[in-house]
């Protein structure tokens, strides 16, 4: 059974844990406050006022955390949740929020790193093709 709230929790803890990790910054999508690491989004409180944080993770690490804590995640609706966007109570522990920032901040850091070794391990094109 999921819990209801009698007050919105606050984002302040998930904005203050996302924001200490290297390079995290915020910025805006779609009028939600989001954080980034170099420009590429990891989490947002896109239902915020509904308790929730998003956070974008592998299909695989959503089902793990779905498997670990049913009562604190959810994947996102439609086809976002199938991709491993999944969503978080705000008023879940801070240890648990601080976890699954570092996967979702690690995973599209790791995400960024893999295509960075790929474009520079291409072979120049020349010029005369």
């Amino acid at each position: 059974m999921k819990k209801t709230f009698e007050t919105t929790p606050s984002p302040d803890l998930f904005r203050k844990l996302a924001l200490a990790l290297p390079e995290a910054i915020e910025s805006s999508h779609m009028g939600a406050p989001d954080f980034r690491i170099h420009d590429r989004i990891f989490a947002t409180l896109a239902y915020g006022e509904k308790g929730l944080g998003t956070l974008k993770l592998t299909p695989e690490q959503q089902a793990g955390v779905l498997a670990d804590a049913p009562e604190l995640f959810t994947p996102a609706p439609g086809g976002w949740g199938r991709m491993g966007m999944t969503l978080v109570r705000l008023d879940a522990p801070e240890a648990v929020l601080a976890g699954a920032l570092s996967t979702a901040f690690h995973h599209v850091l790791s995400k960024q790193t893999a295509k960075k070794r790929v474009s520079t391990t291409k072979a120049p094109r020349s010029r005369l093709q």
